[in-house]
Parts: C-alpha cells; sequence; structure tokens
C-alpha cells in the first residue's frame, strides 16, 4: 500500500536500535529520506546511508542542543515533514519513589520530555513553511498505567502524552497533526537485553529473565510482546496522508495488555 511518503523528510529521534531503527527503516522502504539522529551510528542506519535513504546525524537528544542539530539537517534538505519523536529511556527503581533524586528525574525528563518538546519546537516551523506535516511521539502505556518501579518514565511519558495533545490542538488547523503512539512491552534490548528491563526485574526478584518474560507476555491476551516492525509500520500509517484527518489520539498497541478502556 503506498503510504504517499515518497521524497518527505523524516526525522527520527533515538534511531539506532530498537523502534527507532525500526522506524527508520520502515521509512525508507516508504520512499521517505530519513535524517537519524543517535549517540551513535550502527550498521542497520550505515546500510540505509549507502542505500541512499538516510542520514545519520551524531547528538544527544537529552541535551539542549541535540535536537536542534538534528532538525538542522532537515533544513538544509528543505525541512521536515514527518518527525517521530522516540528517544526515550527507562531505569527501574526497586528502591522506592523516594529514593529517585534530582539527578535522575532531570535525566528522565531530558531524555523522555524535553527531547521531543525542543525536537517538536524546531521541527514545526519547518513544517509551517511546506505547507503542512505530521509529528508521532513514541509513548509507553505507562502514561496512564503508573508504575511505582518506573516512576519517572512513567510521569515524563505522562507528560509526553499531554504535550502531544496540546500540540495537536494549536496546530491542527495550520495542517500539522500530532498523534501518540502508547506500546506495551516491545521484543527490543530495552526488555530483552542482558541488561534489559527483564534481566532488572529479575535480579530484584527470586526469578529469571525468561520467567519475567513469561509473565509479561501472559498479561497480553496475544500473549506475546509487540515487535519493533509492528509500532513502526503503525508509525508509518500515522504519519501519511492515509490518515488525513487522525490527529490528538494516542493509538495503544499492546496485544491487549492494558485490560481498561
Amino acid at each position: 500500500m503506498d503510504m504517499y511518503l515518497t521524497d518527505k523528510v523524516v526525522v527520527v529521534t533515538g534511531a539506532s536500535k530498537g523502534i527507532g531503527l525500526a522506524v527508520s527503516q520502515a521509512f525508507a522502504e516508504s520512499g521517505a529520506f530519513v535524517i537519524a539522529g543517535a549517540r551513535h551510528n550502527t550498521p542497520e542506519l550505515q546500510a540505509l546511508e549507502s542505500a541512499g535513504s538516510a542520514l545519520f546525524i551524531a547528538t544527544d537528544l537529552a541535551t539542549p542542543r541535540g535536537p536542534s542539530t538534528l532538525l538542522a539537517a532537515a533544513a538544509e534538505r528543505g525541512g521536515a515533514d514527518v518527525l517521530i519523536n522516540n528517544a526515550g529511556a527507562v531505569a527501574t527503581r526497586f528502591d522506592g519513589i523516594l529514593s529517585v533524586t534530582d539527578e535522575e528525574w532531570d535525566a528522565a525528563l531530558a531524555v523522555n520530555f524535553l527531547s521531543a518538546v525542543r525536537a517538536s519546537r524546531e521541527a514545526i516551523p519547518q513544517m509551517l513553511s511546506r505547507g503542512g506535516g505530521s509529528i508521532v511521539m513514541i509513548g509507553s502505556v505507562n502514561a496512564t498505567l503508573p508504575e511505582w518501579n518506573i516512576v519517572d518514565y512513567s510521569a515524563t511519558k505522562a507528560a509526553l502524552a499531554n504535550y502531544a495533545k496540546s500540540l495537536s490542538k494549536e496546530f491542527g488547523p495550520k495542517g500539522i497533526r500530532v498523534n501518540t503512539i502508547s506500546p506495551g512491552p516491545v521484543a527490543t534490548d530495552l526488555w530483552l537485553a542482558p541488561d534489559g528491563v527483564a534481566a532488572k526485574f529479575a535480579g530484584a526478584s527470586v526469578t529469571t529473565p525468561d520467567d519475567v518474560i513469561a509473565s509479561v507476555s501472559a498479561g497480553a491476551p496475544t500473549g506475546r510482546f509487540t515487535t519493533a516492525r509492528e509500532v513502526a509500520d503503525l508509525a508509518v500509517f500515522l504519519a501519511g496522508s492515509r490518515s488525513g484527518n487522525t490527529t490528538g489520539s494516542d493509538v495503544r498497541i499492546d496485544g491487549g495488555y492494558v485490560p481498561t478502556l
């Protein structure tokens, strides 16, 4: 299916692995040109560059200047048509909410929330000059299903969803759509790596990472984690004109993990 994204300039934050990499690959396959931002390049992104489908920009999205560096590269190609705010990180807090320091709160806010605020602030003028555009925030089910042992992650993802809704109200009349994707557990290194979330939860209890993964999977009616490519395909759909009247929405992709409306 043609998503009408050929030659569109798509900016992806946190593009080197996991969901961000899958998003970059999916947009490249759709004919778009990807400006891929992350701290480190990867062989997979290098392959997209070699194919002429992407440009990697080394930048730390958690810093004030990181997003502007990335969007400057988009400006050199005429401006961003699509922005995927994917940069994020989660830290487990098994010592409890009161143990989270100011520095840890600041770090969570910087990468999970302020990176999107700053990138959007840079991208929107470019989109306006091009007659419109689309912003997709990669959020989390934890925005509305907060957990005490990832309290700062949950809170910052809630802030991201709130911010996206506000943007959609102001810029919808000006041709810019803003939507949020809220994945449940996704089969990426964030969860599955030796130092990933599953391993950390296992270390905090008398169990194994495989047991944690099995338990979490069983919590979804589909019985499995979402794949990064499934999230990426949803991002492509929301960014393209086939979803042209969808804005201000939060689309959950979690295999039914959240049991409420």
